[in-house]
């Protein structure tokens, strides 16, 4: 790497490079154990409440990440982590479109909510930035593909805000899944927390410091209350509104364990090929996604997946064999318990192993790897969710074409793959 080349050049280049297994040394990029401020990555965060919050912080932790800019519609927000990072007045935006259109953004974190992913992650793409997108990929299944391709032809790194698979227990029990240790893997049981319901809210003024009109963006007009967009001791209400969740819960907590079902099974490109179910939903009040589910996901291996509330199974991923079973969400449980005690060996498959989501991602900038949630992943863990959600509300059985992406002689069914933006937003 000679003297007149620049760090952004270089790394536009080792993106380049793609999956291959290349590593940079340190001396290369002038690090000797220290990052200098010219080699670190050049950050911007868009949405910086909560999971905002957390993945700001998250990142801080990597020495050679450098937060450049922050992006927030709410201003407590936005000056708070303007703050944490102790950046300039003007590193602070309100339009995400201004964040993105400066020239030393390396990369984006986007933590908005749902029904903002898919626009903020296709305009990051087109901008050449580099894109860590908090779960779920997108709120409807077109959405997820054109992030896909819109990925794919910037040949941007991508990384999904799945980060369970970075924890090594995870990683271990679908290693031990995926080489048989289980025997044949059977089905697999999901419990995932159940959705919240709240009565009729009062309408509210519009504080101040939020811009409401940009917050709501592509979907339709409503009137303002508090728990619509944030709650002070509790979940953000847009989780369980499908205005802006369409599947509500199942997509918005239970893609992380749709996701690990799917990297113990061998099936992170494809889908279900037909799903049914049974939910409670709210009668009346301002939240509208499923309370309690059951689902049922059929796979064209022979494999289903039974998902429900936690009221119905623990908290996790089970994998059931004809040899046993292992149990995970962090914590393994199993049976018989000699199973926690399975080593992989050197002729085992081994999967891609990241210890920290963050770090993983800022070293697949520099090296042009594939990231361990990477975006086709990341679409058919949504997808999943989102057509169970689609299953929930039209409360019956519906059969999914995973390659075409379409209902199998189903158009009502395939009219909930979209919806209509409010302008002047579209894909």
């Amino acid at each position: 790497m000679g003297t007149k080349t620049s760090r952004r050049g270089f790394l536009r280049r080792a993106a380049v490079l793609g999956a291959a297994p290349y590593i940079i040394p340190g001396s290369a990029l002038g690090l000797n154990g220290a990052v200098a401020p010219s080699n670190r990555i050049a950050l911007g965060f868009i949405g910086t409440g909560g999971k905002g919050t957390n993945g700001l912080n998250n990142f801080l932790r990597c020495p050679e990440a450098q937060p450049v800019a922050v992006c927030d519609v709410d201003g407590v927000a936005r000056e708070a982590a303007r703050e944490r990072t102790g950046l300039p007045a003007e590193a602070a935006y309100v339009d995400f479109r201004d964040l993105l259109a400066r020239d030393d953004v390396d990369g984006v974190l986007i933590a908005t909510p749902d029904h903002w992913h898919a626009l903020m992650a296709i305009a990051a793409a087109r901008a050449g930035k580099h894109i860590y997108c908090e779960k779920p990929l997108s709120n409807t299944i077109e959405e997820g593909r054109a992030v896909v391709e819109a990925v794919k032809r910037a040949g941007v790194v991508f990384q999904h805000g799945t980060q369970l698979r970075s924890f090594g227990n995870i990683r271990h029990v679908c290693e031990l899944v995926r080489n048989g240790r289980i025997g044949t893997l059977r089905s697999i049981t999901i419990g995932s927390p159940p959705g919240l319901a709240v009565g009729p809210q009062p309408l509210m003024d519009v504080p101040a410091t939020l811009d409401y009109d940009r917050w709501l963006g592509p979907a339709p007009y409503k009137t303002y209350t508090l728990r619509r967009v944030k709650a002070p001791q509790e979940l953000p209400g847009w989780y369980f509104i499908s205005d802006y969740s369409k599947a509500g819960w199942v997509a918005g907590f239970g893609v992380h364990d749709l996701d690990l079902a799917h990297w113990g099974m061998d099936t992170e490109h494809t889908g279900p090929v037909a799903v049914e179910g049974e939910g409670v939903f709210p009668e009346d009040g301002l939240f509208d996604t499923v309370l309690t589910f059951r689902l049922s996901l059929e796979y064209a291996n022979g494999i289903t997946i039974t998902m429900t509330d936690t009221g119905e199974n623990p908290h996790g991923v089970r994998f059931n064999g004809d040899r046993g079973w292992m149990h995970t969400r962090g914590a393994i449980t199993c049976e018989p318990a000699s199973l926690a005690r399975e080593v992989i060996g050197p002729n085992d498959t081994r999967l891609y192993r990241s210890d920290f989501h963050e770090q993983n991602f800022l070293d697949c900038i520099r090296t042009g790897r594939e990231t361990i949630t990477p975006v086709e992943t990341a679409h058919r863990a949504t997808s999943a969710a989102l057509v169970a959600g689609i299953a929930l509300r039209l409360g019956r059985r519906v059969q999914w074409d995973p390659e075409a992406e379409r209902f199998v002689n189903d158009p009502e069914a395939d009219r909930l793959l979209s919806y209509p933006m409010r302008a002047p937003w579209r894909l």
